[in-house]
């Protein structure tokens, strides 16, 4: 006899999606994996979001509302507490997956050590109809706390997480996070099973400037200075300098994207020498105007 397939728990966190919704919902709707349960959380939505799922209603969805508008990650958190799934998988209301998402990663989780499947994906630019691929270099596989610093390439949209760790070890999204709560959780995740991934991309992520990431760069900066101060003792001194290495690009490519060039030189040549390199000499020196063209998908 077939053994029956795990239940998979969608999480959809949705407020004022209605101009992405249709896609979601048809990418998951249309999933080759077929026991899933869609936990739509709709944050307090004034738009036609509702009507939109609705439109593909089944008996696989649940629909709730909450009774007033939180933060991201108190919605993420909210929809956790009620999934009935194995697996919590997510998807946001302006990204989609590709068809076979669940059914390469569920098989994964045969390893009874891995915790969380996620791979790669697609950053598609709306306004500019270009798509490039989120990571050339293969993704971490297996015990990846060591090396998650140097190498984070975990987008929240590929993941799939096996529900009885975050049960069994009282981990949750943070709430006091507006845009770093992804990152904190697969932290806390490393630390305690492995990892695998799908090399291939299994979702895409929408650019289309409405982004909450993409409108809050540096509330995101601000959010990493602050988890470094908080977590600083639990990493080692390689950890932290490839966390700082990352902390310091970030905020170095935003401000030469939004500031004048003379300000963008001073902060460069003032900053830690982790980021001296060949690389960001060439965007200090690049035009802002080259740099739009190339690096479309910031």
């Amino acid at each position: 006899m077939k053994e029956k397939q795990k239940l998979v728990s969608i999480i959809l966190n949705c407020f004022n999606g209605e101009k992405y919704l249709k896609d979601a919902l048809e990418t998951v709707v249309n999933q080759t994996y077929n026991n899933w349960e869609l936990v739509f959380w709709d944050n307090k939505s004034n738009d036609e979001s509702k009507k939109i799922l609705e439109l593909f209603w089944s008996k696989k969805f649940k629909y709730y509302r909450s009774n007033v508008h939180t933060s991201l990650y108190e919605a993420r958190n909210s929809a956790v507490r009620v999934c009935k799934g194995e697996y919590i998988a997510f998807i946001d209301a302006d990204d989609y997956w590709e068809e076979d998402k669940l059914e390469k990663q569920i098989k994964l989780f045969e390893n009874k050590n891995v915790g969380v499947v996620y791979g790669n994906l697609w950053i598609y630019n709306e306004i500019l109809k270009k798509k490039k691929i989120f990571s050339k270099k293969k993704l971490l596989k297996g015990k990846i706390f060591e090396k998650i610093f140097s190498d984070y390439k975990i987008g929240v949209i590929t993941s799939v997480i096996r529900k009885e760790i975050l049960n069994q070890n009282n981990i949750s999204f943070e709430n006091s996070y507006n845009h770093i709560g992804d990152f904190d959780l697969f932290i806390k995740l490393s630390k305690i099973c492995e990892f695998d991934a799908i090399q291939d991309p299994v979702a895409t992520y929408r650019v289309h400037g409405e982004n909450l990431s993409l409108k809050n760069v540096e509330k995101e900066i601000e959010e990493m200075k602050a988890w470094l101060k908080s977590n600083s003792n639990l990493l080692n001194k390689f950890q932290e300098k490839q966390f700082m290495i990352r902390l310091h690009n970030r905020e170095f490519v935003n401000i030469k994207f939004n500031k004048n060039f003379f300000y963008t030189l001073k902060f460069f040549f003032q900053s830690s020498f982790l980021i001296k390199n060949l690389r960001n000499y060439l965007l200090l020196i690049t035009p802002k105007f080259i740099l739009k063209k190339i690096m479309w998908y910031q």
